[in-house]
């Protein structure tokens, strides 16, 4: 029996070659722990991305990037259209471009809130605008002759004058996005209903994926959110157009003739305004004052220099003046020289 009992030495050195089985191997040029250190695993780190199941990602990288880019353009002109309006700067910059679920939106959203249904053929289905309260009811307050300042947010529903005076801001808003989207797909734009409940709407299931295009919008220091629901069938069949690249680069591509008769023809439709300087000359109040039908005033101007033709307030032209099948008229006779830029 003593033959089969283990010494301790023969028991410690079974226990160590255990514990060194059990450790994984180690490649010779495997960099060595600095003892000093707290002891850390060598293996590098795999990134893990957490993936809900509840917010399926059916919206590809592409799409979202031609969302993002076609709405970036559309904020820049919606705030200069806005800003015309209001007769006041507005800011509008695009804030995201995020895809969740119908039940997720809905319920970040205030209520009451001015909730538009939308319709854009040919797309399916709905679409959402979303104006928050914050920044609506500021519009409103310009719209109707309202200062700069800036008034607290009312948690009602709209009236009846608020709601046609909220269908201006919407119908630019339908103008702009239109013209958005006319290189991917033209759409014919119009709000169908207005709510002020947000959670009465159900255009999809509340776990179908929708596209959010978030806004902010800023009025002096008066800030909002106007909000863009696309849900992702609305915009499944069209997926390939908003992946191609030829739209991407419309703005950069190299003029060609069609495009530039096309160019020639909207300016030939442009109104511009001609004005004819006669003489220039100075009187005082008092006999500015007298003046009566029939008198003549005195000028410098020799009637054989020719007059000055202004258009749109830039001196462009010389001319004299003359009659033209009866009627007072102008001859042009020569350009002015243009400065070039930097001289």
């Amino acid at each position: 029996m003593s033959e089969n009992v283990l010494s301790q030495a023969e028991v410690e050195s079974l226990l160590n070659a255990m514990e060194t089985s059990a450790e994984p191997a180690k490649s010779p040029a495997a960099p060595v722990a600095d003892p000093g250190t707290p002891a850390r695993s060598m293996r590098g780190r795999e990134k893990v991305t957490p993936y809900d199941f509840k917010r399926p990602e059916r919206v590809g990288k592409d799409q979202m990037r031609a969302l993002q880019s076609m709405h970036e353009g559309f904020s820049r002109n919606f705030g200069a259209a806005l800003s015309a309006l209001l007769r006041s700067i507005v800011e509008v910059k695009l804030t995201s471009v995020d895809q969740l679920t119908y039940s997720e939106f809905v319920f970040s959203l205030e209520n009451p809130s001015c909730f538009n249904l939308l319709v854009a053929e040919p797309l399916e289905g709905n679409l959402i605008l979303d104006i928050n309260p914050s920044i609506l009811y500021p519009i409103i307050d310009r719209l109707l002759g309202g200062g700069k300042e800036s008034t607290p947010a009312s948690r009602r529903p709209l009236t009846e004058i608020e709601l046609t005076l909220v269908s201006r801001i919407s119908d630019l808003f339908l103008i702009e996005l239109k013209d958005a989207w006319e290189n991917v797909l033209p759409l014919d734009l119009r709000v169908v209903r207005v709510e002020s409940n947000p959670q009465l709407v159900q255009i999809v299931p509340p776990n179908e994926v929708v596209v959010l295009v978030s806004f902010e919008l800023a009025i002096g220091d008066v800030r909002g959110m106007i909000n863009l629901c696309i849900p992702f069938n609305s915009i499944e069949r069209i997926s390939n157009k908003l992946t191609a690249n030829s739209w991407f680069a419309y703005g950069s591509s190299e003029a060609t003739p069609e495009s530039k008769a096309a160019l020639g023809g909207h300016l030939d439709k442009a109104q511009v305004e001609l004005d004819v300087i006669l003489a220039e000359t100075k009187i005082s109040m008092e006999e500015l004052l007298d003046l009566r039908v029939g008198d003549v005033i005195t000028t410098e101007k020799d009637s054989r220099m020719p007059l000055q033709v202004n258009v749109n307030g830039t001196p462009t032209f010389q001319a004299f003046a003359g009659a033209f099948k009866g009627r007072k008229a102008i001859q042009i006779e020569r350009s002015y020289e243009r400065k070039k830029p930097g001289t």
